[in-house]
């Protein structure tokens, strides 16, 4: 038997190994970086909510943009009026509504027939205790006349109603605009109210 096709045979066989050996390997491969997440996004700060306002508690200064992108509900509130008994209301509304964005705010002031007369821990106390009220509240402050705080003198600019007494409230949608008002009559289970609520969640 002729040894020049094995001899020939071995060369073909070692040329093809060498070059398999050299061809990248697939398998051994890196993995491809994987793609990094994106960052969250975060609500931008309407400009009704770019203002500050101590909390009721204790007097620590509070971002109201802390709740961009929520529903804000804005009470003005006072612990002797007729109208303190919707504090429960606001508060079941808090509660029921919270989880899908829905905020109220609560703001007590001494302006209407000085029914808000005591202090910050007065006030406090007597939310909690006799209401069970858990929604955010602010220091005292002034919501109508010549000179109302800062946030108020934008919801009256902006629904043109200024408040005629306590518990007026002002509804403002994800997006920072006010849609809508009700006078101090109008209680937290009104449906009206409860279907302005429930129409701002929904957007």
């Amino acid at each position: 038997m002729s040894k020049i096709p094995v001899q020939l045979s071995l060369v073909a066989a070692l040329t093809a190994l060498t070059a398999w050996s050299a061809a990248p390997s697939f398998a051994q491969a890196p993995a491809a970086a994987a793609a990094a997440p994106a960052p969250a996004k975060t609500a931008s700060c309407p400009a009704i909510l770019k203002q500050s306002f101590n909390r009721l508690q204790d007097d620590k200064p509070q971002d109201l943009c802390q709740y961009a992108g929520k529903v804000v509900l804005v009470v003005n509130t006072a612990s002797y009026c007729g109208f303190t008994k919707q504090y429960e209301g606001l508060e079941a509304l808090y509660g029921k509504y919270g989880s899908k964005g829905l905020v109220v705010l609560g703001f007590p002031s001494n302006d209407f027939g000085k029914q808000e007369p005591g202090s910050s821990k007065e006030i406090a106390d007597f939310c909690f205790n006799t209401y069970g009220v858990k929604f955010p509240m602010f220091a005292k402050s002034v919501v109508s006349g010549p000179h109302p705080n800062p946030l108020f003198t934008e919801l009256i600019k902006e629904s043109g109603r200024t408040p005629g007494w306590n518990f007026t409230k002002y509804l403002i949608d994800r997006n920072g605009k006010v849609v809508t008002s009700f006078p101090s009559k109008t209680t937290p289970e009104d449906t009206t109210l409860v279907s302005a609520v429930e129409k701002a969640l929904a957007m």
